[in-house]
């Protein structure tokens, strides 16, 4: 199972992620391939695998990222062998994942569940950015006008989860993983003997 989680910055969505992957220990978050050096104490193959920007365009010359992105002039990248390797020992995926890379995972046909999380209103997403500090006026007025254009993509998403509370979101997303663990596609999965019963 691949579940694809996308939000605006200052939504909560790490802390969702993180809550989501301490319940569930048969997920694992995907670590990207990155062009950028690494900063201190990020761990090769922990953080980020990094690799040259050479080594990067091969890769996505031979079309093995199920989606990639160029940012501030490094290229970030989710590697679909590294996914299925995953998968085959048993493990679901977590992809904290953008807009784009979901745009790119769809165009591809990558199964998976896809949930967007929502901010109560964007006055409240605007008051959690401010409260965080880290922004100055400038920088905050790109990060809401960047904001709504990746909330203009919420059709593209299964499920929208608002995180009105971090509990109630945390739970909204795991009651979506929960239902998930039931579809057809996860049972037949595990008792493939379904298929051949006559």
């Amino acid at each position: 199972m691949r579940i694809f989680i996308s939000g605006p910055s200052g939504v909560g969505k790490s802390t969702i992620i993180t809550e989501i992957l301490k319940r569930n220990p048969d997920f694992v978050l995907s670590i990207s391939y990155t062009t950028r050096p690494p900063r201190p104490r990020e761990v090769d193959g922990e953080d980020y695998f990094f690799i040259t920007r050479e080594v990067f365009e091969e890769m996505e010359g031979r079309n093995e990222f199920l989606e990639w992105a160029r940012v501030h002039d490094n290229l970030y990248g989710t590697s679909i062998s590294w996914m299925e390797d995953r998968e085959r020992q048993g493990r679901h995926i977590l992809l904290d994942i953008d807009v784009q890379g979901v745009r790119q995972a769809q165009q591809k046909n990558s199964p998976g569940v896809y949930i967007f999380i929502l901010p109560p209103s964007i006055e409240e997403l605007a008051r959690r950015l401010a409260r965080r500090g880290t922004e100055d006026d400038e920088s905050l007025r790109i990060r809401l006008k960047n904001a709504k254009s990746e909330l203009r993509s919420w059709s593209m998403y299964d499920y929208l989860v608002v995180n009105n509370d971090i509990a109630g979101a945390v739970q909204d997303v795991q009651s979506i993983i929960n239902a998930s663990r039931c579809s057809r596609e996860e049972i037949i999965e595990r008792i493939p003997w379904l298929r051949e019963i006559e």
